[in-house]
Formats: C-alpha cells, sequence, structure tokens
C-alpha cells in the first residue's frame, strides 16, 4: 500500500506570511509515530555563556522556513517525496535548571528514536547536543560525529560547571558517547582559554580542520575524506550557526571572524550524502542579534539541507 506522505504548505496555496507556523510548514503532530524523520525545537539558552537569545531560535527558524521550496535544484534531492515528514514541537525543558534539561532532552530523543525516526533539531545553545548523544548511544553505541562550529566546546567546565555549551564534547568523550576515530570538528578558530584547546580533541581522536585550512578553498574534497573516515557506522551532524562568518550570521551569541562561508556550509552538509545519518542538529541562533532574520532564514536552509541528505532521500 502506497503511503500518502506529508507535503510543506506551497506558497500558492497559501501566502508565505500566512498558514502554521511549523518548520516549512509542515503538518504537526505531537509524537513520531509513522514518522521516518522529524523536526523538532529545543528552545534554551541558560546554557550559553555570553549573549542571550538561542531560546527563540526555533520559532524563527521556523518563521523564516517558510520560504523554503519542497525539491532541491542542486542536490536533486525530493525530501518530501521519499519520506514521511513532520514537525513534533519543542522539548518542554525547564527554563531554570540546566542539569534538570539534560535529563528532559535525553528522555525526549529516546522516545523521538526509539521506531527509526531521525531527529533534525532546532536550538537551542549547543549543551542540548550533549544529551541528544546520551539517547543516540544507547540505542546505537559509539556514534561518529560532524561537528562544525567556530569553537571546539570541550571544557573541562565553564564558571565551574561541568555541563555548558562550552563543555558538550568532553562530556560526551568521557561518557564514551563517541567513536573518537569517527569524529572530526571544523571550522574551529579565533581564541581559546588554553593552549591546547584544539589539541585535546586530536589526543582523543578526533580530527581537527581549522579555518585558516578552509579559506578561500572548496570543502568537497574534504568531505571526500569525511565520507571515508566516517565508514558504514552511525553519523550525528552537529552544526553551530556560529561556524559561519559573521558576515553570513551575526544573530549568534559567540561570533568570531574568519569562519565560513553559507556556500562552504552547504559543501559540508551535501558531502554527508550516503552516510548513516542518524540526526542533526542546527544550534546557536540567536535572533535578537539580527533583526533582519537572515541568521535564522540561514539556519532554515541548512536544516532542509540536513533533511535532503538523510538515509532514504531520493534524488529525481
Amino acid at each position: 500500500m502506497t503511503r500518502t506522505l506529508n507535503q510543506p504548505l506551497g506558497g500558492n496555496q497559501m501566502p508565505r506570511f500566512g498558514g502554521p507556523a511549523t518548520m516549512m510548514r509542515l503538518p504537526s503532530q505531537a509524537g513520531t509515530d509513522g514518522l521516518d524523520a522529524c523536526f523538532v525545537g529545543i528552545p534554551m539558552d541558560i546554557g550559553a555563556s555570553n549573549r542571550a537569545g538561542t531560546r527563540h531560535g526555533p520559532r524563527q527558524i521556523r518563521a523564516e522556513s517558510c520560504l523554503i521550496r519542497p525539491y532541491n535544484m542542486a542536490t536533486r534531492a525530493a525530501p518530501f517525496d521519499s519520506l514521511m515528514v513532520a514537525d513534533i514541537g519543542d522539548v518542554a525543558i525547564d527554563t531554570f535548571n540546566l542539569p534538570k534539561c539534560i535529563d528532559i532532552i535525553t528522555e525526549a530523543y529516546r522516545k523521538i528514536i526509539a521506531k527509526g525516526c531521525r531527529p533534525l533539531t532546532l536550538g537551542g545553545d549547543h549543551t542540548l547536543t550533549y544529551p541528544i548523544l546520551k539517547a543516540m548511544a544507547e540505542k546505537y553505541g559509539p556514534v561518529g560525529l560532524i561537528h562544525v562550529d567556530a569553537h571546539a566546546d570541550i571544557n573541562e567546565n565553564m564558571f565551574g560547571e561541568k555541563i555548558a555549551h562550552g563543555t558538550p564534547f568532553r562530556r560526551a568523550v568521557e561518557d564514551r558517547l563517541l567513536d573518537t576515530k569517527r569524529c572530526i570538528q571544523i571550522g574551529l578558530r579565533a581564541t581559546g582559554y588554553a593552549a591546547d584547546d584544539f589539541d585535546w580533541p586530536r589526543q582523543q581522536g578526533f580530527r581537527v580542520v581549522q579555518a585558516e585550512e578552509c579559506w578561500h578553498k572548496s570543502l568537497v574534497p574534504l568531505m571526500d575524506e569525511v565520507r571515508r573516515q566516517m565508514g558504514k557506522g552511525p553519523v550525528y551532524l552537529s552544526f553551530d550557526i556560529d561556524s559561519l562568518d559573521p558576515a553570513f550570521a551575526p544573530g549568534t551569541g559567540t561570533p568570531e571572524i574568519g569562519g565560513l562561508t553559507t556556500i562552504q556550509g552547504l559543501e559540508i552538509i551535501r558531502g554527508a550524502w550516503g552516510l548513516d545519518l542518524i540526526g542533526c542538529d542546527l544550534v546557536e541562533v540567536s535572533p535578537p542579534y539580527d533583526p533582519t532574520g537572515n541568521t535564522a532564514l540561514t539556519g532554515a536552509n541548512l536544516l532542509f539541507e540536513m533533511l535532503c541528505v538523510l538515509p532514504g532521500v531520493k534524488r529525481r
């Protein structure tokens, strides 16, 4: 029996400034029954160390996503002709208690992925990736990681706290959530708290590609290498919007000059085609610092590109 797949509400059916306030104006549902993939928000910024505002990221990303059409003209991916996708809303976090948020998010993602649904997460500060990886590792074992970011996020602590947006990948390594030989960090740059900030992940087995290695070049060859590194095992993709230069994405809490271009961001995500992507996130969009909405629009487009490279998506 042929399934009738969910489709985004088209701009010729309803003006793009109208209709439901869901990701790409997709149907919404309370859980993941029957879904191959879902969009889910985590509206939090209590793990952020500098500028707040990422709690508003999921809502703004959804609002700007109304401009995205369902077919990828560059890659010819047709995700909504291939997968059942819906927006399942936001995780109901505790606004005041970060450790409790970790447990809430982990439990929410246990349920999301229990029957094979692949989540595409709208952040939210980068703390959220740690509890997501906890749920992923419970189901799949240690996973590979493609981490795109201006920062390594491997601090031992921040202001004495073990859990914050600058610590998720150190905690993930300590908890053995990651297959460290299948981890890469792309776009790291600027200044550090310690001289070995970028050496610690290398010592764990990560490949670290600093932003300077990416300047003035296509990242297609790099992603050829990444696909060989990741192999056939499960892979999680975490994309911090501050990996992009602030000329492209000023609406974020910790901007750093000399970053990736939007074209390089597309090359990274499109280069993940063929991997066993079990989930992705797009984090650190802070709408108060970009009244144009362009940072959120960029984030929405990158999330669509992530959908387009999920397993099972057909290309025309």
